[in-house]
C-alpha cells in the first residue's frame, strides 16, 4: 500500500522541504557553515525540496537527477527561484565529463539524502565525489541501513500486507523476489526492490568505503526513528540510543536512518 507520498508530488515536495529545514542542514552546520557563496550541490534531487531551506540561506545551489519527471517537476515547483539564478536543476549524469568539468572542485557541500542505497558500484562512486568538491567541502549522506526493518524500501509495495512487512528483504534472492510476485507487485516494482537488494548498503559498509577512499567521517548521528517517519506515520523523530549506537552490525537492524558528513 504506497503512502500518500510515493503518489502525490506535492506533498513529497513539502516533506523534503521541511524535512532539509528541520533535520539535514542542521546536521550539517554542525561541521560547516551555510550561507551566502556556500555553493551546494545534490544529487539525486528528485523535485528539489531539499535545496529550498539552503539557497533560502544564500546558497548557490544545483540539483541534478536522471529521472526526467522529476527535474520537470522540480522547475516547476520551485521557478521562481530558479529564474533568480541562484538555483538550477540538471537531467545529467555526474560521470558525464561534461558535467565534471563544469563543476569540478565548485561545490562546498555534496548532498546525497536517501540516494545511496540505489547507487551502484559504491566503492568507486564514494570516491569520485571528490572531484567535485572545493578543499575543506563536505559530503552529506542520510539512508536507511540495509539491515533495517525496511531497508529494501519495500513500503512501496502496492498490496498492503507485501509494504508493510519487516525484514523479508533479507531474504535470499530468489525468496525475496518470488514473495513479490506472490503479492502481485508489478515488473517496475520487482525491478526497483531487487536493485536495491544488490546496492545494499549497512553503516558498517559505508564506514569502510569511506575511510579506504580517503575521508574522514566529520559527523554521524543514527536514528532509532527516522525524521521522515513523522510524515509518513505521525511518529516523532527519535535518535538512537547510545548503547546501541556502538554495537556495529545489531545497530543496522534497529537503526531506520544514519546521518554523515565526511570530508
Amino acid at each position: 500500500m504506497a503512502l500518500k507520498h510515493h503518489v502525490d508530488h506535492k506533498i513529497r515536495f513539502d516533506q523534503q522541504v521541511d524535512n532539509s529545514l528541520s533535520y539535514v542542514l542542521p546536521f550539517i552546520e554542525h561541521t560547516k557553515p551555510i550561507g551566502a557563496g556556500v555553493n551546494v550541490l545534490e544529487i539525486g534531487t528528485a523535485e528539489g525540496g531539499v535545496l529550498l531551506p539552503f539557497l533560502q540561506r544564500g546558497c548557490y545551489c544545483v540539483g541534478v537527477d536522471l529521472n526526467p519527471d522529476r527535474i520537470d517537476l522540480a522547475n516547476e515547483f520551485l521557478a521562481k527561484e530558479v529564474a533568480t539564478g541562484k538555483l538550477q536543476f540538471r537531467l545529467q549524469n555526474i560521470y558525464e565529463d561534461a558535467f565534471l568539468k563544469e563543476f569540478k572542485g565548485f561545490f562546498d557541500v555534496v548532498i546525497l539524502k536517501d540516494v545511496i542505497e540505489h547507487v551502484p558500484e559504491q566503492e568507486k562512486f564514494i570516491p569520485y565525489l571528490k572531484n567535485f568538491l572545493k578543499p575543506g567541502g563536505q559530503i552529506f549522506f542520510g539512508f536507511p541501513p540495509w539491515y533495517m526493518p525496511f531497508g529494501g524500501h519495500q513500503q512501496v509495495c502496492r498490496k498492503k500486507w507485501a509494504s508493510v512487512l519487516p525484514y523479508y528483504h533479507i531474504l535470499p534472492r530468489f525468496l525475496y523476489k518470488g514473495i513479490l510476485k506472490l503479492a502481485g507487485e508489478d515488473g517496475p516494482v520487482i525491478r526497483e526492490l531487487m536493485e536495491i537488494k544488490d546496492t545494499q548498503i549497512t553503516m558498517e559498509r559505508f564506514e569502510r568505503i569511506a575511510k579506504k577512499s580517503g575521508y574522514k567521517i566529520l559527523n554521524k548521528q543514527p536514528y532509532l526513528i527516522n525524521p521522515i517517519y513523522k510524515y509518513k506515520f505521525g511518529l516523532q523523530p527519535r535518535k538512537q540510543l547510545a548503547p546501541l549506537m556502538w554495537i556495529p552490525y545489531f545497530r543496522d537492524f534497529v537503526t531506520t536512518c544514519a546521518y554523515y558528513t565526511i570530508g
